[in-house]
């Protein structure tokens, strides 16, 4: 299949899962709001969340692919089950040790996880125990991670791809019961939501395990034991993992200075979970698809191939992050209105979520840039520099968010992720650049401007027939009313967007349209 395609079926796959996801949230907000309940649950599922995507989100097979798909390709299918085989006694064996010591341990990571809940002994007692039951959902996802791996190298992207849609599908039925039970704002909910997650993880693994079955690719339990391949796995793994998930480390850094101010750490939970959309669709898309591909091109020596795969992924990315962007920008209020604002989730509530949205999604572009450019360096096998890379960005994030929580509060922890991003992005690039990796080509260096001028075009449009829609986006409207006005003013961007696009010649989309059905 096309490199297009490839990222239509995985961020087809993400986009449906999203949308559950806010599914999911819209019943989080009405049944918890921001109150202490959600903020413990929130930091709870932070923590293993936080390796979910991680793992599941393309940094472990940053490192753990490009090998696979060498022994695959150079030393035949037995000897690469063998390598996946020796991966997976290395991790298992990881897994069990880190989560035996952190459920132990637990009350002194919640001390740096959370800080500002020690003031609060209930809420730090309960946050402590949501976190001891969410964490063995982070060796299922670990796992389930490998398992994707193999299947990305032997090009399989659909199963990976929609299993998350499965964690979901769990949580959203957890709530449905919640409700029905009269237990919403209670800490019982707090408890059959983490509960939950635990049941969607076993769920997810189950289905990329039968997806290894189809293609006969069975993996075995072996004794751990140090092979060459995996001290080059752990040597490229360990940086890999802290370069290609600087962001949620980032996101995770702003939870733990939130937590000095009630509702913060919801606030940004519930921004989080909205700029996500994009960020999921299009960087995780990126960053499965192209690390593969590019892989494989610089396998061959195709240079001018593994360019062209380079520009053509960052021109697709930016179709449609930069417009994201912008309309999460300029309406960031009805979003959030729109999607959150009902039960225990107030006015207040809205405007706090609104703003560090806003924020958040200064840095969208940034963050999927990360995502474009990174394999740049996994694929050859270099994963020190990003993570060098990532320590500045991280350094640049806390310093930032420490001198702008006290004057802006949560909103100044957003904006000191989105900062992180931009010196993160413009670090690789720039690196890239110097030593020759990365070229623009002729056709990027054309659209690129038209793109950016395109998106503002169309930020403009939302933000005035935004204005027009108030009436409808009020929490006085019924909730059909809100949600046709919403469909709308999304709507209305989206034909804005591609029609300036297309009229400007940022984006021809008959050509998008043959790319994506073409196959070689």
């Amino acid at each position: 299949m096309s490199l297009l395609k490839n990222f239509a079926t995985v961020g087809g796959a993400t986009l449906s899962s999203r949308v559950l996801g806010f599914v999911r949230d819209m019943f989080v907000a009405a049944a918890l709001g921001t109150g202490a309940v959600a903020d413990a649950y929130f930091v709870a599922f932070r923590f293993p969340n936080l390796f979910r995507r991680l793992f599941a989100e393309g940094a472990f097979n940053s490192a753990f692919i490009p090998l696979f798909a060498k022994e695959l390709e150079g030393e035949g299918r037995e000897i690469a089950r063998r390598f996946a085989e020796d991966a997976l006694a290395g991790l298992l064996m990881a897994l069990l040790v880190l989560t035996a010591v952190a459920e132990i341990a637990m009350p002194l990571l919640m001390y740096v996880m959370a800080p500002g809940f020690a003031a609060d002994p209930g809420k730090f007692d309960l946050t402590v125990l949501l976190t001891r039951i969410a964490f063995p959902y982070l060796m299922l996802v670990s796992l389930l991670a490998l398992f994707s791996g193999v299947l990305n190298g032997f090009g399989k992207f659909a199963a990976a791809a929609f299993a998350p849609t499965l964690l979901n599908v769990v949580l959203i039925a957890a709530l449905v019961l919640i409700f029905h039970h009269g237990l919403a704002g209670t800490e019982e909910a707090g408890y059959w939501l983490t509960w939950a997650v635990v049941v969607g993880g076993v769920a997810q693994l189950a289905m990329v395990l039968v997806a290894l079955r189809r293609i006969d690719f069975n993996l075995k339990l072996r004794r751990p034991r140090m092979t060459p391949g995996m001290r080059r796995l752990i040597a490229l793994g360990v940086p890999g993992v802290v370069a290609g998930g600087i962001t949620q480390i980032n996101i995770v850094i702003g939870t733990m200075i939130a937590s000095l101010q009630p509702g913060a750490v919801s606030y940004l939970y519930y921004a989080d979970r909205l700029y996500q959309l994009p960020l999921g669709v299009v960087g995780i898309a990126i960053g499965v698809v192209l690390l593969p591909e590019l892989s494989r091109r610089l396998k061959g020596d195709d240079i001018d191939g593994a360019r062209h795969t380079q520009n053509r992924s960052l021109e697709f990315a930016m179709v449609l992050t930069l417009p994201s962007a912008v309309a999460l920008t300029v309406a960031a209020v009805p979003i959030v209105q729109v999607l959150f604002e009902r039960g225990a989730f107030g006015a207040s509530d809205t405007i706090a979520t609104a703003e560090a949205l806003a924020a958040f999604s200064l840095g969208l572009p940034a963050f999927v840039l990360i995502k474009v450019f990174s394999p740049g360096f996994f694929a050859r096998e270099d994963t020190k520099t990003p993570m060098y890379y990532a320590g500045v960005a991280v350094a640049v994030n806390v310093a930032a968010s420490l001198a702008l929580f006290p004057f802006l509060s949560h909103v100044g922890i957003a904006i000191a992720t989105s900062l992180a991003g931009w010196v993160n992005a413009a670090l690789l690039f720039l690196t890239l650049r110097r030593r020759g990796q990365w070229t623009f080509d002729a056709a990027l260096k054309r659209r690129l401007p038209r793109l950016v001028a395109s998106s503002v075009m169309m930020g403009g449009i939302v933000w005035y027939l935004g204005g027009l829609l108030a009436p409808w986006l009020s929490r006085e409207a019924n909730l059909l009313e809100r949600g046709g006005a919403l469909g709308v003013l999304v709507l209305a961007g989206v034909v804005a967007f591609f029609a300036l696009a297309q009229f400007s010649g940022a984006a021809d989309l008959s050509v998008l349209k043959r790319q994506l059905v073409r196959r070689r």
